[in-house]
């Protein structure tokens, strides 16, 4: 896992440092909607729209930016309608790959999804051809430097988490879906803040990836991640970023 682990803050401070801020946006702003128009515009009451308003908040959105996505979800204002679509792929050395998409035009989607893979060393799958290997968790993230290890774990497993991995420079508190606000919710009572919080597809198994494969697909997820439709990437790789330098 410590490659793994050490590729994700490499990924989380290049999000900060390449200012993809509207892009963020746009992307919490989709998210919201859909939220919004699936479970009314009342966070109370509809959990996964409290989770993408606390994300969005999390990137700095304003609220009236939130306000008027809540509000194209419920009709109150026009907008685009988008369909949820998950797609199942394998990149360079055999990994498997998951692509949460919202669209308002699957055929360009998957056109532009299944450019990149072939461009890059992959393939598209069909349903059900990886998301086997994955399982649907509650992933809390939390910065080592601000907190010790005990006080996490005592304050997540009480809460009902299922597991606490301490990584380089973080803990990621890892529950079951019906538990992940509630956990949220005891963390927060705590004043435990968090990096990141969402609900992701997290892989039973990793397969190691170095060297050359390693490269290509860190560039292919990378130009995944970029799509406007793209939601979120998941992958069951374990980088070993160590061995970048050497190719």
């Amino acid at each position: 896992m410590a490659g793994h682990s050490k590729w994700k803050q490499i990924k989380h401070k290049k999000a900060i440092t390449d200012n993809k801020r509207a892009a963020a946006w746009t992307k919490h702003i989709r998210e919201i909607t859909v939220a919004a128009k699936a479970g009314g515009g009342d966070p109370a009451g509809n959990p996964r729209l409290r989770l993408a308003i606390d994300t969005a908040k999390g990137a700095n959105m304003p609220n009236e930016n939130i306000e008027r996505a809540i509000k194209k979800g419920t009709g109150e204002l026009e907008g685009v309608s988008y369909e949820e679509v998950t797609y199942e792929a394998y990149g360079p050395g055999g990994v498997a790959i998951m692509v949460d998409a919202l669209t308002d035009n699957s055929t360009r989607t998957v056109a532009d999804l299944r450019k990149w893979l072939s461009r890059n060393g992959g393939n598209l799958g069909t349903t059900g051809s990886v998301a086997w290997m994955f399982d649907r968790r509650g992933q809390i993230r939390i910065d080592a430097e601000k907190y010790d290890e005990e006080r996490i774990m005592e304050a997540a497993l009480e809460a009902g988490a299922m597991d606490v991995q301490v990584e380089e420079g973080g803990y990621t508190v890892l529950t079951e879906v019906p538990d992940f606000h509630a956990v949220q919710d005891a963390l927060r009572a705590q004043k435990i803040e968090w990096e990141e919080a969402e609900l992701a597809m997290v892989p039973k198994t990793e397969v190691k990836v170095d060297g050359a494969n390693a490269e290509q697909l860190l560039k292919l997820l990378d130009l995944i991640e970029d799509m406007d439709d793209v939601q979120k990437v998941y992958s069951n790789a374990d980088v070993d970023v160590d061995s970048l330098a050497e190719v």
